[in-house]
Protein backbone atom coordinates (compact mmCIF):
# COMPACT_ATOMS: atom_id res chain seq x y z
CA UNK A 1 0.00 0.00 0.00
CA UNK A 2 1.43 3.37 -0.99
CA UNK A 3 1.85 6.06 1.62
CA UNK A 4 -0.96 8.62 1.55
CA UNK A 5 0.04 12.04 0.34
CA UNK A 6 -0.93 15.38 1.81
CA UNK A 7 -1.35 17.16 -1.50
CA UNK A 8 -5.13 17.22 -1.16
CA UNK A 9 -4.94 18.50 2.41
CA UNK A 10 -2.45 21.20 1.44
CA UNK A 11 -4.64 22.29 -1.48
CA UNK A 12 -7.74 22.34 0.72
CA UNK A 13 -5.89 24.37 3.35
CA UNK A 14 -4.70 26.83 0.72
CA UNK A 15 -8.22 27.25 -0.68
CA UNK A 16 -9.64 27.77 2.81
CA UNK A 17 -6.95 30.36 3.53
CA UNK A 18 -7.74 32.24 0.33
CA UNK A 19 -11.45 32.20 1.11
CA UNK A 20 -10.77 33.60 4.58
CA UNK A 21 -8.69 36.42 3.12
CA UNK A 22 -11.38 37.11 0.53
CA UNK A 23 -14.06 37.26 3.21
CA UNK A 24 -11.88 39.63 5.24
CA UNK A 25 -11.37 41.77 2.15
CA UNK A 26 -15.10 41.95 1.47
CA UNK A 27 -15.83 42.97 5.04
CA UNK A 28 -13.01 45.52 4.96
CA UNK A 29 -14.42 47.05 1.80
CA UNK A 30 -17.88 47.08 3.37
CA UNK A 31 -16.52 48.92 6.41
CA UNK A 32 -14.85 51.42 4.10
CA UNK A 33 -18.08 52.03 2.20
CA UNK A 34 -20.23 52.54 5.29
CA UNK A 35 -17.70 54.49 7.38
CA UNK A 36 -16.71 56.89 4.61
CA UNK A 37 -20.29 57.32 3.45
CA UNK A 38 -21.33 58.14 6.99
CA UNK A 39 -18.58 60.75 7.31
CA UNK A 40 -19.16 62.51 3.98
CA UNK A 41 -22.94 62.39 4.37
CA UNK A 42 -22.67 63.92 7.81
CA UNK A 43 -20.44 66.71 6.54
CA UNK A 44 -22.58 67.20 3.45
CA UNK A 45 -25.64 67.52 5.67
CA UNK A 46 -23.98 70.47 7.39
CA UNK A 47 -23.81 72.31 4.01
CA UNK A 48 -20.08 72.94 4.23
CA UNK A 49 -17.78 74.11 1.46
CA UNK A 50 -16.36 71.83 -1.23
CA UNK A 51 -12.86 71.97 0.31
CA UNK A 52 -14.17 71.00 3.73
CA UNK A 53 -16.01 68.07 2.21
CA UNK A 54 -12.86 66.90 0.44
CA UNK A 55 -10.76 67.19 3.59
CA UNK A 56 -13.35 65.32 5.65
CA UNK A 57 -13.64 62.53 3.06
CA UNK A 58 -9.90 62.06 2.64
CA UNK A 59 -9.42 62.13 6.40
CA UNK A 60 -12.15 59.51 6.84
CA UNK A 61 -10.57 57.15 4.30
CA UNK A 62 -7.04 57.67 5.66
CA UNK A 63 -7.95 57.30 9.32
CA UNK A 64 -10.23 54.34 8.69
CA UNK A 65 -7.69 52.50 6.54
CA UNK A 66 -4.91 52.97 9.09
CA UNK A 67 -7.22 51.95 11.92
CA UNK A 68 -8.22 48.79 10.05
CA UNK A 69 -4.60 47.96 9.27
CA UNK A 70 -3.40 48.40 12.84
CA UNK A 71 -6.40 46.61 14.34
CA UNK A 72 -6.09 43.64 11.99
CA UNK A 73 -2.32 43.44 12.53
CA UNK A 74 -2.69 43.39 16.31
CA UNK A 75 -5.55 40.87 16.19
CA UNK A 76 -3.81 38.45 13.83
CA UNK A 77 -0.51 38.84 15.69
CA UNK A 78 -2.22 37.77 18.91
CA UNK A 79 -3.82 34.83 17.10
CA UNK A 80 -0.46 33.80 15.62
CA UNK A 81 1.25 34.03 19.02
CA UNK A 82 -1.46 31.84 20.52
CA UNK A 83 -1.09 29.28 17.73
CA UNK A 84 2.68 29.18 18.16
CA UNK A 85 2.28 28.68 21.91
CA UNK A 86 -0.13 25.79 21.36
CA UNK A 87 2.24 24.19 18.85
CA UNK A 88 5.14 24.55 21.28
CA UNK A 89 3.18 22.86 24.07
CA UNK A 90 2.10 20.07 21.73
CA UNK A 91 5.68 19.54 20.56
CA UNK A 92 6.90 19.27 24.15
CA UNK A 93 4.17 16.77 25.01
CA UNK A 94 5.03 14.60 22.00
CA UNK A 95 8.72 14.65 22.92
CA UNK A 96 7.91 13.71 26.51
CA UNK A 97 5.55 10.82 25.75
CA UNK A 98 5.44 9.83 22.06
CA UNK A 99 3.54 6.62 22.88
CA UNK A 100 0.64 8.51 24.39
CA UNK A 101 0.73 10.88 21.45
CA UNK A 102 0.31 7.96 19.06
CA UNK A 103 -2.65 6.60 21.01
CA UNK A 104 -4.23 10.04 21.15
CA UNK A 105 -3.81 10.52 17.41
CA UNK A 106 -5.31 7.10 16.70
CA UNK A 107 -8.30 7.99 18.89
CA UNK A 108 -8.80 11.25 17.02
CA UNK A 109 -8.75 9.43 13.69
CA UNK A 110 -11.08 6.73 14.97
CA UNK A 111 -13.53 9.43 16.08
CA UNK A 112 -13.94 10.31 12.40
CA UNK A 113 -15.60 6.95 11.80
CA UNK A 114 -12.47 4.92 11.02
CA UNK A 115 -12.09 1.39 12.39
CA UNK A 116 -9.61 1.04 15.29
CA UNK A 117 -7.15 -1.06 13.30
CA UNK A 118 -7.08 1.26 10.32
CA UNK A 119 -6.99 4.33 12.59
CA UNK A 120 -3.88 2.93 14.29
CA UNK A 121 -2.22 2.28 10.94
CA UNK A 122 -2.95 5.80 9.73
CA UNK A 123 -1.74 7.26 13.02
CA UNK A 124 1.56 5.37 12.69
CA UNK A 125 2.09 6.66 9.16
CA UNK A 126 1.21 10.24 10.06
CA UNK A 127 3.46 10.13 13.12
CA UNK A 128 6.37 8.81 11.09
CA UNK A 129 5.98 11.60 8.56
CA UNK A 130 5.23 14.60 10.83
CA UNK A 131 3.73 13.93 14.24
CA UNK A 132 3.41 17.59 15.19
CA UNK A 133 1.60 18.52 11.97
CA UNK A 134 -0.81 15.60 12.39
CA UNK A 135 -1.67 16.53 15.97
CA UNK A 136 -1.90 20.21 15.09
CA UNK A 137 -4.46 19.59 12.35
CA UNK A 138 -6.56 16.92 14.09
CA UNK A 139 -6.29 18.01 17.72
CA UNK A 140 -5.76 21.76 17.59
CA UNK A 141 -7.33 22.62 14.24
CA UNK A 142 -4.16 24.41 13.18
CA UNK A 143 -2.13 23.99 10.02
CA UNK A 144 1.46 24.64 11.19
CA UNK A 145 2.48 25.52 7.63
CA UNK A 146 -0.33 28.05 7.13
CA UNK A 147 -0.19 30.27 10.21
CA UNK A 148 -1.88 33.64 9.87
CA UNK A 149 0.39 36.44 8.65
CA UNK A 150 -0.35 39.72 10.47
CA UNK A 151 1.39 41.84 7.82
CA UNK A 152 -0.70 40.34 5.05
CA UNK A 153 -3.85 40.76 7.13
CA UNK A 154 -3.12 44.40 7.93
CA UNK A 155 -2.27 45.29 4.33
CA UNK A 156 -5.30 43.47 2.92
CA UNK A 157 -7.66 45.22 5.34
CA UNK A 158 -6.14 48.63 4.59
CA UNK A 159 -6.38 48.22 0.82
CA UNK A 160 -9.92 46.84 1.02
CA UNK A 161 -11.03 49.74 3.22
CA UNK A 162 -9.53 52.29 0.81
CA UNK A 163 -11.23 50.69 -2.20
CA UNK A 164 -14.57 50.67 -0.42
CA UNK A 165 -14.15 54.19 0.94
CA UNK A 166 -13.33 55.67 -2.45
CA UNK A 167 -16.77 54.74 -3.80
CA UNK A 168 -18.85 57.27 -1.83
CA UNK A 169 -16.01 59.81 -1.70
CA UNK A 170 -15.44 59.98 -5.47
CA UNK A 171 -19.15 60.03 -6.30
CA UNK A 172 -19.98 62.81 -3.89
CA UNK A 173 -17.00 64.87 -5.12
CA UNK A 174 -17.40 64.31 -8.85
CA UNK A 175 -21.18 64.57 -9.12
CA UNK A 176 -22.86 68.00 -9.40
CA UNK A 177 -23.41 69.41 -5.93
CA UNK A 178 -27.20 69.49 -6.20
CA UNK A 179 -27.36 65.72 -6.86
CA UNK A 180 -24.15 64.64 -5.10
CA UNK A 181 -25.84 63.22 -2.02
CA UNK A 182 -28.53 61.21 -3.89
CA UNK A 183 -25.92 59.97 -6.39
CA UNK A 184 -23.62 58.85 -3.59
CA UNK A 185 -26.53 57.16 -1.82
CA UNK A 186 -27.32 55.17 -4.97
CA UNK A 187 -23.66 54.23 -5.46
CA UNK A 188 -23.31 53.13 -1.84
CA UNK A 189 -26.53 51.09 -2.01
CA UNK A 190 -25.35 49.27 -5.14
CA UNK A 191 -21.89 48.68 -3.66
CA UNK A 192 -23.36 47.30 -0.43
CA UNK A 193 -25.70 45.03 -2.37
CA UNK A 194 -22.75 43.64 -4.33
CA UNK A 195 -20.73 43.25 -1.13
CA UNK A 196 -23.60 41.38 0.51
CA UNK A 197 -23.98 39.08 -2.49
CA UNK A 198 -20.27 38.25 -2.54
CA UNK A 199 -20.20 37.66 1.21
CA UNK A 200 -23.20 35.34 0.99
CA UNK A 201 -21.70 33.47 -1.96
CA UNK A 202 -18.47 32.84 -0.06
CA UNK A 203 -20.38 31.65 2.99
CA UNK A 204 -22.92 29.69 0.92
CA UNK A 205 -25.72 31.63 2.59
CA UNK A 206 -28.93 33.12 1.11
CA UNK A 207 -27.91 36.11 -0.98
CA UNK A 208 -31.09 38.17 -0.70
CA UNK A 209 -30.99 38.20 3.10
CA UNK A 210 -27.33 39.19 3.17
CA UNK A 211 -27.87 41.92 0.57
CA UNK A 212 -30.89 43.24 2.46
CA UNK A 213 -28.93 43.43 5.74
CA UNK A 214 -26.01 45.22 4.10
CA UNK A 215 -28.20 47.73 2.28
CA UNK A 216 -30.48 48.39 5.26
CA UNK A 217 -27.53 48.97 7.57
CA UNK A 218 -25.90 51.34 5.09
CA UNK A 219 -29.08 53.34 4.52
CA UNK A 220 -29.67 53.72 8.25
CA UNK A 221 -26.08 54.86 8.81
CA UNK A 222 -26.26 57.39 5.97
CA UNK A 223 -29.62 58.74 7.10
CA UNK A 224 -28.54 59.18 10.71
CA UNK A 225 -25.21 60.83 9.92
CA UNK A 226 -26.77 63.15 7.32
CA UNK A 227 -29.46 64.13 9.80
CA UNK A 228 -26.91 64.75 12.55
CA UNK A 229 -24.81 66.85 10.20
CA UNK A 230 -27.85 68.84 9.16
CA UNK A 231 -28.87 69.50 12.77
CA UNK A 232 -25.38 70.41 13.93
CA UNK A 233 -24.73 72.58 10.89
CA UNK A 234 -28.00 74.51 11.22
CA UNK A 235 -27.44 77.93 12.84
CA UNK A 236 -29.34 78.35 16.09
Amino acid sequence: MSEPTTGGEDQAGEIASRLNWLRAGVMGANDGIVSTAGMVFGVAGASVSENTLIVAGVAAVTAGALSMAVGEYVSVSSQRDSQRAELAREKAQLAHDPGYGLKQLAALIQAQGITPKLAHQVAVQLTAKDALAAHARLELGIDPHELSNPWHAGLASMVAFIVGGLIPLLVILLAPRDIAVPAAAVAVTVALAISGAISAHLGQAPKLQSMARMVAGGIIAMAITYGMGFLVGTPL
